[in-house]
């Protein structure tokens, strides 16, 4: 029989993995497995520098937690040694920083994850890393939005010049 201190921290450990399923904006599914010591290292540095909680979590307690969270969609790809990075912020950054250091270093692979309340598949969460960054789609969109007023100074400007001569 298991001692009743082992049970109470493991709903304790799967009442916090619940809680940073729906508090994250993203989540990602990683198996990290044949990483040394020295990549795992500097992987945690990027994750942490952007803000990604990671953690190695047993495949049993996130499959409580997702059942507790209402992504059970998620248990088909929890299988061998799990990696799950939370990130409350930006929902590209956990996927851009895992998908580019997997990109580098063969032993990491993306298994799925989580995306504002909906499951997402290992591709989907690669499509999503090779989204521009948030403030290279504002840098877009102003682009954008400057073109018109651009286009029509130099128009203006090309007829003033054109009526001097």
């Amino acid at each position: 029989m298991a001692n009743a201190k082992i049970i109470q921290g493991k709903e304790q450990a799967v009442a916090e993995i619940t809680a940073k399923l729906r508090e994250s904006s993203s989540t990602v599914v990683a198996d990290y497995r044949g990483l040394n010591v020295a990549q795992v290292t500097e992987l945690r540095k990027q994750l942490r520098e952007a803000n990604v909680e990671f953690q190695v979590l047993k495949n049993s307690l996130v499959r409580r937690a997702t059942a507790n969270a209402e992504l059970t969609d998620l248990d088909a790809v929890l299988a061998g040694p799990t990696a799950v990075a939370f990130s409350k912020d930006d929902a590209v950054a956990p996927a851009k920083i895992l998908a580019d250091f997997a990109k580098k270093n063969d032993a990491l692979k993306l298994k799925g994850g989580v995306v504002d309340g909906q499951v997402f598949s290992a591709d989907q969460i690669k499509a999503l890393a090779d989204l521009p960054s948030r403030e290279g789609l504002l840098s877009m969109l102003l682009s954008v939005l400057q073109a018109p007023m651009r286009n029509f100074a130099l128009a203006v400007k090309a007829v003033a010049e054109k009526q001097e001569a």
